[in-house]
């Protein structure tokens, strides 16, 4: 996985999640996503260690990962994106029949 799909991925996870995570969780995951802000501002802005700071995004990192493990949102975001997608290419082909825009709708009622 490249920097940007990881930083991506955690940006989704972030969106999902970030209700489950402590105020100083959000803080340095939304300065380090987010804004882009690196460790030493991070550690600087809170008057504490860069590796303080790596450590505690480290472990929200995987804590969001645990999170996705076990409720699916942002898989089940991207398999309803998927099926708008396919929703869409086929109305732009004039190709939606009825059992294909049936197929899709069961497909997004099994997401939920």
């Amino acid at each position: 996985m490249t920097m940007l799909e990881k930083t991506t991925r955690m940006n989704y996870l972030y969106d999902f999640y970030h209700a489950l995570l402590t105020q100083k969780q959000q803080s340095y995951m939304s300065l380090y996503y987010l804004d882009d802000h690196s460790l030493g501002e991070i550690a600087e802005q809170y008057n504490i260690s860069r590796q303080a700071v790596y450590d505690n995004i480290k472990r929200t990192e995987a804590m969001l990962e645990e999170y996705e493990k076990k409720l699916l949102l942002f898989q089940k975001f991207q398999e309803r994106n998927d099926v708008l997608s396919q929703i869409k290419s086929s109305l732009a082909e004039g190709k939606l029949e009825e059992a294909i825009l049936s197929q899709y709708l069961s497909a997004l009622e099994k997401l939920d």
